[in-house]
């Protein structure tokens, strides 16, 4: 009698250890998966937040008298065109298979996509220029930027 009580209570023990072990794997696992899925949203909002302050940082950079312009391209659609002085060069933003792109060329030249950089994805890019007052708008949101000196066209 007393080697089957034994048995049964060397059954339980290993039962119970064996219930415990699953619930730490499972807990492992979906842990895992949570901070899985917790970083990629983080990496997406900071995806998000590196495309609007690029954008921010660019128009700041070239902030002169008539040096931030919006132009439509038959192609590309609306272009932002930030002149670079008396160089005749100018860096213009705009959308490309669904990228943001930046290129830094020749002011009267065409938008060319394959000497572009891209800045980051997005489907929407829309431009709006109001005197001082530059309104982005893309998939990652919308800013606003007052410009310290008065806007060109």
């Amino acid at each position: 009698m007393e080697n089957r009580e034994q048995s049964t209570i060397g059954l339980y023990t290993i039962g119970i250890a064996a219930l415990f072990l699953a619930g730490f794997l499972l807990l492992v696992v979906f842990g895992a998966q949570s901070y899985r899925n917790t970083v990629g949203a983080q990496n997406g909002n900071m995806q998000n937040r590196a495309v609007l302050a690029g954008i921010s940082t660019a128009v700041r950079g070239f902030d002169a008298r008539d040096a931030v312009s919006v132009s439509e391209d038959q192609v590309f659609g609306q272009v932002l065109n930030l002149s670079d002085g008396d160089s005749g060069y100018a860096l213009r933003l705009y959308l490309a298979d669904g990228a943001l792109l930046e290129e830094y060329s020749r002011a009267d030249a065409a938008p060319s996509p394959e000497a572009a950089q891209k800045l980051g994805d997005t489907r929407k890019f829309a431009v709006s220029l109001d005197h001082d007052l530059l309104q982005i708008s893309t998939d990652a949101g919308t800013v606003l930027l007052h410009l310290r000196s008065e806007a060109g066209s």
